[in-house]
């Protein structure tokens, strides 16, 4: 028996899984978020913990027997988070979360103390990343950085507090702009732009590895026979493709939920260059990723809901189960800002080509293929990164939609695979973890992907009449730019 821990945004959601990787039971707890001011997003960690342990107590008590015989557990955790630690190991101010956007400004900081990051960290600088929340707090928050002794990722504090260790894994660790992406260390380099040392981080583990034993207390809470293994664990991305199966090189998924992501796994570390693109080390050993991220994809469709009044489903009935041809109506998908390969926070979307005889049916087909397009965009980075990808599974809820398949695979020219069960999520790729930190089989073992149940093969005629969509859907984003510039410019003068 293996526990998975996804230590989420928006809650905490534990699974129990047999040794034949059945998910017996699972439970998840939900968290709040707290924004005191525009841009910000902060968790207190305490609540982790105690979601956590509630989760856990749940399953003990509705599977009590299962949960005396756990092995190991796992950890999935959101990524970027900034948990900051005195020289007692107490928490010395709220958790600084991946959506936070407050050190923006930071990032240039960042890379002109170090100007050449992201050939060693494999990212450009992001003000979600954590680095550059470190250099605000220094800039902001004085007494608590002169006070920081360490700094922890939201699971590896989690880890900490159930087992005492100090310890990071690969991929979680090469989202905080610290890690040396292609050695698989930490870099003193990187570290120093920031105002940090190797001291304030914590041990580093591969994924799969063993990395502490849970407290006795918590062994005694849960009537566990023997203290479970804890894996190094994963980030939440690289937990999902675990989970997924997407282990080996050239290994590629589209990830259609309320954000979008297109993955692909590379047998050598990568540099991004300056594309928005991400380069990390996979949860597993010997193995990379590079993604491209879309920050709004299925989310858009749901926003077209809420402005049009109609359901999600009854909107995509209006249209047929596969395009005839594009939309004569662009739309730009950037509802909040993008990442790939813009890396703009502050750009807002938009429809194009609007005329008196535009239809509803026209403007979400639109939404559908503005999406498509911006998973084009990262498609487009990824190649010029050096990752070619030839075919890729699709999940997430979008993946439901035959229709929005039919464009993705026209508009990237690739074949997509739907899967059976492929919505595993971080928390079952985290007892995946846990299993190979136990046992020491072989990845290929025990990272099995869920069967196909359909391929879409791109129309070759519609891939075409996309081709010619694409270059004006490039158009948008400049046009929009300037736009929010100088709205923006305007309003600075007004205040003046």
């Amino acid at each position: 028996m293996y526990i998975g821990i996804d230590l989420g945004t928006s809650g905490v959601k534990v699974v129990l899984a047999d040794n034949a990787q059945h998910v017996l039971a699972s439970e998840t707890v939900k968290l709040e978020v707290s924004r005191p001011h525009e841009g910000w997003s902060e968790q207190n960690p305490e609540d982790w913990l105690e979601a956590t342990l509630n989760a856990i107590d749940a399953l003990a008590k509705s599977h009590p027997f299962e949960v005396s015989q756990v092995k190991g557990i796992g950890l999935s955790g959101q990524q970027h988070g900034a948990v900051l630690l005195d020289d007692k190991g107490s928490v010395l101010r709220p958790c600084l979360l991946w959506n936070d956007t407050r050190a923006e400004a930071e990032c240039a900081v960042f890379e002109r103390r170090f100007p050449d990051s992201y050939l060693v960290t494999g990212n450009i600088a992001m003000p979600g990343f954590t680095a550059p929340k470190l250099i605000w707090v220094a800039a902001h928050e004085k007494e608590v950085f002169a006070k920081t002794r360490r700094v922890l990722l939201p699971k590896a504090w989690l880890r900490f507090v159930m087992t005492g260790e100090m310890i990071e894994d690969m991929s979680d660790a090469s989202g905080t702009l610290w890690l040396d992406v292609g050695r698989r260390s930490w870099s003193a380099e990187a570290l120093s732009a920031s105002g940090l040392s190797l001291s304030h981080m914590p041990e580093l583990r591969e994924g799969s590895e063993a990395a502490g034993v849970l407290k006795p207390d918590l062994v005694r809470r849960w009537g566990m026979e023997k203290a479970p293994v804890f894996a190094g664990g994963a980030g939440d991305n690289a937990a999902g493709a675990v989970g997924l199966g997407a282990t080996k090189p050239g290994d590629a998924f589209l990830s259609l939920g309320t954000s979008g992501v297109v993955w692909v796994t590379t047998d050598s570390y990568r540099g991004a260059g300056r594309a928005a693109i991400h380069t990390f080390c996979h949860a597993v050993p010997g193995v990379w990723h590079q993604m491209g991220v879309t920050l709004s994809a299925a989310a858009c469709l749901a926003w077209w809901s809420r402005v049009t009044g109609m359901s999600e489903t009854a909107l995509l009935s209006e249209l047929p189960d596969a395009p005839e041809a594009p939309s004569p109506v662009l739309f730009a998908p950037y509802l909040s800002g993008e990442r790939t390969p813009h890396n703009d926070g502050a750009v807002r979307g938009g429809f194009a080509l609007l005329s008196h005889d535009t239809t509803r049916t026209q403007m979400t087909q639109a939404v559908l293929e503005g999406v498509a397009f911006s998973f084009r965009d990262a498609l487009e980075g990824l190649r010029e990164s050096g990752s070619e990808i030839a075919e890729a599974s699709v999940i997430g809820g979008g993946s439901r939609s035959t229709l929005w398949v039919a464009i993705l695979a026209s508009v990237l020219g690739i074949p997509l695979h739907r899967l059976a069960n492929g919505e595993t999520g971080g928390a079952f790729g985290a007892a995946r973890l846990a299993r190979l930190a136990v046992t020491g089989e072989n990845v290929e073992t025990v990272c099995l992907s869920p069967e196909r149940t359909e391929t879409v093969a791109p129309d070759e005629a519609l891939r075409r009449a996309y081709e010619v969509t694409y270059t004006g859907y490039r158009a948008l984003y400049p046009g929009l730019s300037a736009v929010k510039t100088v709205i923006s410019n305007k309003k600075e003068e007004f205040k003046k």
